[in-house]
Order: structure tokens, then C-alpha cells, then sequence
């Protein structure tokens, strides 16, 4: 498993934006320390910006660090076109993770979706929750 071109599902970055440790941070982590690229179509990224920017994590982390951190995953990211195609997901907003996946050539979709975890491999992308990608990270 390389950690080169990754797509990040909203609930792992949110995770990460909130928690120094655990798996989630982990695996934004090892993606900037492998000088990998996390892959975001616009619609994921205003998806997370929108997200992440709720003041119901206001007491948790103030708004400048959320946009700081915000702008410092951009800097290791790379966006890609997408369509909004239908590729069968239970919750149709998946399909825009799914089709970034396609559309950006990711090594893996990481997620805690229990959804998305059940389609994987989707066409050849493992989708793998952030800890089974540490794992797999490990096992190189």
C-alpha cells in the first residue's frame, strides 16, 4: 500500500482536525510525511470546509486553527474534475468520494463509512478505515 494519492472521506479529516492522536491524525500524517497527495474534487473539499467551519466544533477548536488547518491540507492536495455520476452508493453524496477515487488515480479511499468499507474494492481502489491503511502502511 503506497500512501502516495489518497482519497479522505469528511469523517476522517474532521477527526484529525479535532484529534492530535489516533488514527485519524495518523493517516493525514503519514501522507504528508510520504509526500503523498490527498485527492479532493471541489465538491469534497467544500464539502469538508462546510463541514469542519460548523459552530458546533467551535468548542472544541477554535475557527482560526480549522481554517489554518484547512489551508495546510490544501497545500498537499491535489483536485480533480468530477461529473457527478451515480456509481451505486446507498448515500448518493458518497458518489462524488467515489468518483474522485476514480477520477484522481487514488492508491485508496479512507473512510470510517461503513457503507463505503463494504464496496471495497471499488473498481481496484481498496476503501479502508484509517486504521486498516495504517496497517497496511505498516506491513511495507
Amino acid at each position: 500500500m503506497k500512501a502516495e494519492r489518497i482519497v479522505a472521506d469528511s469523517n476522517v479529516l474532521i477527526s484529525a482536525a479535532l484529534h492530535s492522536r489516533g488514527s485519524p491524525r495518523a493517516v493525514i500524517d503519514a501522507v504528508r510525511s510520504e509526500d503523498g497527495l490527498l485527492l479532493f474534487s471541489a465538491q469534497t473539499f467544500a464539502e469538508i470546509r462546510t463541514r469542519l467551519m460548523r459552530p458546533k466544533f467551535d468548542r472544541y477548536i477554535e475557527r482560526e486553527f480549522r481554517t489554518v488547518w484547512l489551508s495546510q491540507i490544501e497545500a498537499v492536495s491535489k483536485f480533480v474534475s468530477i461529473s457527478g455520476a451515480t456509481l451505486g452508493c446507498r448515500d448518493p453524496d458518497d458518489d462524488k468520494l467515489l468518483e474522485t477515487a476514480l477520477s484522481g488515480e487514488a492508491d485508496c479511499l479512507v473512510t470510517g463509512d461503513r457503507d463505503l468499507l463494504s464496496m471495497s474494492p471499488f473498481r481496484g481502489i481498496p476503501i479502508l478505515s484509517p486504521a486498516d491503511f495504517l496497517a497496511a502502511l505498516a506491513d511495507l
